[in-house]
């Protein structure tokens, strides 16, 4: 007991592992100075206090003095060099006594040397207890366990024993343990566990598809029957009544015989009395073949016809009397079938359908009989159209005019006009096309009327119904269709329309009902032979292009919207397939839908089929605003009339765009157009055009007009490059701003429509991610493969080191997971941004988006982790559990995936690459540098690679005990980490993926139309925008360069056609 260390002593020692820059050397003291140098202060020995000392081993203060008996250390114990006394060996170490090795002078198994000078000192015990890398020599080896510090035993076969352990442990089942082996052959479990992974994901992947394909299979069939069958009952119904029209005329020959004597007024009233009659027999025979449930489809939209027993509105009784006098057949136009299924109809109180087979049926009836009805109404009296106009049942959407005044758009920074002093009306129940030549700002007027018009100054008035409201207050019933098909090409064409119908129509509105709709849209598209067929991307193939265009149209359609807005619907699209789309626009336009569309070249068909006409000349002017009949009228009035077999709306473009000239005797330039339409219809002129009283031409003002410019600043002297600079910098932020305010800013809704809630989006939202993943399962195999790999390669590279606990493969783990995990990460929200951009637009929830999106990626959080682990904890085989492992990559996981939505969102495909690929080396390599400086400090604890490898490295370090306690603690002291922070670690990767998500929803917010074309440029100002590299500026250059090469090869054509006329 004498010879044992204090208090005093052991701390002695062990402060001297951070007092001194050496670890083997210690510090003079009260025994072993320069001037009293005893045989006890050699390693591995030790000395005992006077007889008559008292010594107290709990003193921490004062060293005793220890001079006397000098003797070898024990054995478990060990005495360093400048201490006079015995410290016990801890477990896990081996600590015998040495033995003298005559050949190298070393005292075996240890590494000091007898002193020289001293013969009869003899070799003593251990002499040094310290780090792995200081002092393996008292570490158990491994293969070997220490049940004591004196003891060493080889484990048996069965058993493996690491170095420094204290007993065997025995070997998982399926594994090889060998005797005196040092660590269990894993590599069995890792190829169980890939194939329990393997399974499972095939089973999801295969199970779930056979079972969607299952459903739709079935889906198809009781479609199919539903359809048969309600064929069946509509021929059996046209000829029960074409019989009962043979009887009738029969009775009426009959009774005109056998009643010479009758006026002809009492034969038509008896005839009209045996009509009716007859009519209210029809009706008992129709509620025969009635389906038992009837429901509106537009019931959440504030009517416009009024309560039974009141008499319709006189506007659209005058709409309708209007429809009839603009020519001798437009009453036959009228389709009182598509009112009819939109009248207010008594729920039956007998059961609802709730099956697929009732659900159909009842869609298919009332299909069919809308299609008897519209056979029928083709002869429709004017009084019968009366009639129907007064009927109190019928319930139509609600009307939407929109009447603009001097409506003006000019580009910010730029003093550009995009449009000018356009004046006019869009009527409901008109389709309405707008025409003009390349750069005339057609996209900008429908653009600023649907309330998208973002970066530039609006002028003038917009009214919606006579009242000075914001068009964005009726979104949830106005439909925008753009110029590109944006739809989801892994998705099936009914899937798309079906989706927009549940996020769009009323949330009372029954499934039936809803159903109804759709199918009443892809049967009036010609879509039914591809209902089932996904829509393709530009990867995979999948339907036409002209079938795309009719789906693109078709997810507004089946919302049922008041005023619908095209952009190009039929470009791309043959003859056919225009008069197609035209049709189906046309019987919405009998309902009362007002319908305004851009058109390219519309054929003398199509032209005919439009109501009114928007022709557009270069700058924005208003050339022509009126009936789309008269428009030859009235240009025959100022000299241009158009040539025999040829198509109006071409022979108009060509004269705006100057390939065709009028003729001398008009005496009309083109450049006057926009003039000649304000003074016909006294509107006031522009100062800028205001040059002459007498004359309508003028060249310096029309020069400007042309290029789309305000004269009145030609004459400004071009700025320096700082001042373009800095006016562009400008410009950006205003537009960024514009954007933000767009996105943020909330109108009161004034549509009437209660569309479904965040929560019932989400679960829609929820079933087509879904869907969507389980059709990219080769991509998602792809991911897993990859990760396989990357654990397999790093945990062959990158062995777990015992004196870094591992640190290097862990680092190594997170550089290559947060790759690859934000890489695959990008895609749910890079892949898919005009998509949500077009959603949003019309209303849908951001919120219910963004949750079903982070939702559906929670599968391969829990999942990538499982497949990475598989491969590189079973071939680096660290002391931390399986479990620990994975619940910290399961947190990196996420952490990494929040940060790649905020990359995806924020930035475009190719940087948001560049920065996945980027910050994890960066941030990795800023945690993993010394940290000598407080502010590198504070900017590591910033970086989420530091609190990553710090859990991986505690887990891993807890495991290491006993004779492990120094290099543990070095280690740990040494990157300034903390073995009770292994919860603070989790907890800070959990709210940095948190606040990334947080900060990635807020990015969908504030730029949700970041680059899309809200503010659409002439052409002029699109070439313009690509050659003078301003993409920052105008972010949508790249997205409409495709149209601005397809508008030029348009007037090339139409120049060689001029010149081969």
């Amino acid at each position: 007991m004498r010879r044992l260390c204090t208090a005093a002593e052991a701390k002695f020692y062990f402060d001297a592992f951070f007092k001194s820059s050496s670890e083997t050397t210690l510090r003079p003291n009260k025994n072993c100075n320069l001037t009293s140098w005893v045989s006890g202060c050699e390693p591995g020995w030790a000395c005992s206090s006077g007889p008559n000392q008292q010594v107290d081993l709990e003193n921490s203060q004062v060293i005793p003095a220890r001079t006397h008996d000098c003797q070898p250390c024990c054995e478990g114990f060990f005495c360093p060099r400048g201490l006079t006394c015995m410290i016990p060996c801890p477990l896990g170490s081996h600590c015998p006594a040495a033995k003298l090795n005559n050949a190298t002078g070393i005292c075996e198994p240890y590494h000091y040397q007898l002193p020289p000078g001293q013969p009869n000192h003899t070799c003593g015990g251990a002499n040094i207890w310290a780090d792995v890398r200081s002092s393996s020599e008292v570490f158990c080896s491994a293969g070997l366990y220490c049940p004591t510090t004196t003891q060493e035993k080889p484990c048996s076969s069965g058993h493996y024993c690491r170095m420094g352990s204290t007993s065997e442990k025995r070997c998982f089942k399926l594994t090889s343990c060998n005797s005196s082996t040092s660590t269990q052959d894993l590599h069995a479990y890792g190829i169980m566990l890939i194939a329990a992974t393997v399974t499972l994901l095939l089973i999801i992947y295969n199970c779930s598809d056979q079972v969607l394909t299952t459903r739709e299979r079935r889906l198809a069939k009781t479609r199919e029957a539903a359809a048969r069958s309600a064929r069946e009952t509509a021929n059996a119904r046209q000829k029960w009544k074409t019989a009962k029209n043979a009887v009738k005329r029969h009775a009426s020959g009959l009774q005109t015989q056998f009643s010479q004597t009758f006026s002809f007024k009492k034969s038509a009233k008896s005839s009209e009395e045996l009509k009716i009659l007859d009519e209210r027999r029809f009706e008992t025979d129709e509620e025969l073949y009635a389906p038992m449930h009837t429901s509106a489809s537009g019931e959440s939209l504030s009517s416009s016809a009024p309560p039974k027993g009141q008499q319709m509105e006189p506007g659209n009784l005058m709409w309708m009397m209007h429809e009839i006098e603009d020519g001798p057949n437009s009453y036959e136009r009228f389709d009182v079938g598509t009112h009819d299924r939109k009248s207010k109809g008594h729920t039956s109180k007998g059961k609802q359908p709730n099956t697929h087979s009732q659900i159909f049926r009842y869609a298919y009836a009332q299909l069919e009989k809308e299609k008897a009805m519209q056979q029928e109404n083709k002869n429709l009296t004017f009084s019968g159209v009366v009639s129907m106009a007064t009927n109190p049942e019928i319930r139509k959407k609600p009307l939407i005019e929109v009447s603009f005044k001097d409506l003006t758009l000019t580009l910010k920074g730029k003093d550009k006009h995009l449009l000018r002093c356009v004046t006019g009306k869009i009527k409901p129940g008109r389709i309405t096309a707008v025409m003009g030549p390349s750069g005339a700002g057609k996209t900008t007027f429908i653009s600023a009327l649907a309330g998208k018009a973002i970066g530039c100054r609006i002028t003038g008035l917009i009214l919606i119904n006579g009242k000075n409201e914001s068009i964005r207050s009726y979104r949830k019933i106005i439909g925008y269709v753009p110029q590109d098909d944006i739809v989801h090409g892994n998705l099936t064409v009914e899937e798309n329309l079906w989706f927009s119908a549940k996020c769009r129509l009323p949330a009372h509105l029954s499934k039936p009902d809803k159903v109804l709709v759709v199918e009443r849209v892809i049967e009036s598209f010609g879509l039914q032979m591809v209902r089932d067929s996904l829509v393709g991307t530009v990867e995979k193939r999948g339907i036409s292009g002209g079938q795309r265009k009719r789906v693109n149209v078709g997810l507004e359609m089946v919302m049922e919207p008041s005023l619908l807005i095209l952009d190009e619907p039929t470009s791309g699209l043959d003859s056919a397939s225009s008069q197609l789309l035209l049709r189906a626009l046309r019987h919405e336009a009998l309902e009362g839908v007002n319908i305004c569309m851009v058109l390219h070249q519309p054929s003398y068909a199509l032209f005919k089929m439009f109501d009114d006409l928007v022709l557009l000349a270069k700058g924005g002017f208003t050339v022509y605003h009126g009936s789309a009949k008269k428009a030859e009228e009235y240009f025959a009035g100022l000299g241009i009339h158009v040539p025999e077999r040829v198509n109006p709306p071409d022979h108009f473009i060509d004269v705006l765009e100057g390939i065709v000239t009028p003729s001398a005797s008009s005496g009309v330039n083109y450049k006057e157009l926009p003039v000649r339409w304000m003074l016909h219809n006294g509107y006031p002129v522009p100062p800028d055009l205001q040059k002459s009283s007498a004359q309508c031409a003028m060249p310096s003002a029309n020069e400007g007009l042309a290029n789309g410019t305000n004269p009145a600043h030609a004459g400004i002297e071009e700025r320096s490059f700082a001042g373009e600079l800095w006016q562009d910098v400008r410009s950006n932020v205003e537009l960024q701003r514009d954007g933000i305010r767009h996105n943020f800013l909330k109108h009161k809704d004034l549509s009437g429509r209660r569309t479904p809630g965040i929560l019932r989006q989400y679960r829609y939202f929820l079933g087509r991610v879904g869907k969507q993943r389980m059709r990219e399962a080769k991509i998602q195999a792809t991911d897993y493969l990859i990760l396989l790999l990357a654990g397999a390669c790093l945990g062959t590279l990158a062995k777990t080191s015992d004196e870094n606990f591992g640190a290097v493969g862990y680092t190594y783990t997170i550089i290559a997971v947060s790759l690859l995990c934000k890489i695959a990460a990008l895609r749910s929200f890079s892949l898919d941004k005009l998509q949500y951009w077009r959603e949003s637009a019309s209303g849908m929830s951001s919120l219910a988006y963004f949750l079903a999106k982070d939702t559906i990626d929670h599968f391969n959080t829990v999942i990538k982790p499982v497949v990475y682990l598989s491969m590189f904890f079973f071939f680096t085989n660290p002391r931390s559990s399986f479990a620990e492992n994975y619940i910290v990559l399961l947190c990196l996981v996420y952490c990494v995936t929040g940060i790649a939505y905020a990359l995806a969102i924020f930035f475009q495909p190719g940087p948001a690459q560049l920065w996945s690929v980027l910050l994890p080396v960066v941030l990795t390599l800023v945690a993993t540098q010394t940290r000598d400086s407080e502010v590198l400090k504070k900017i590591a604890n910033l970086c989420y690679p530091k609190w990553a490898l710090e859990a991986f490295v505690i887990a891993n370090a807890e495991r290491y005990y006993g004779v492990w306690l120094i290099t543990r603690c070095g280690a740990l002291l040494k990157n300034g980490y903390n073995l009770h922070d292994w919860a603070l670690c989790i907890i800070i990767l959990i709210l940095t993926g948190a606040v990334s998500r947080f900060i990635a929803f807020v990015e969908v917010e504030s730029f949700g139309t970041k680059d899309s074309c809200t503010a659409p440029l002439s052409l002029q100002h699109q070439e313009t925008c690509a050659t003078d590299d301003l993409s920052l500026l105008f972010p949508w250059c790249l997205l409409i360069s495709k149209d601005c090469q397809g508008k030029k090869k348009e007037q090339i054509g139409h120049r060689k056609l001029q010149k081969h006329d």
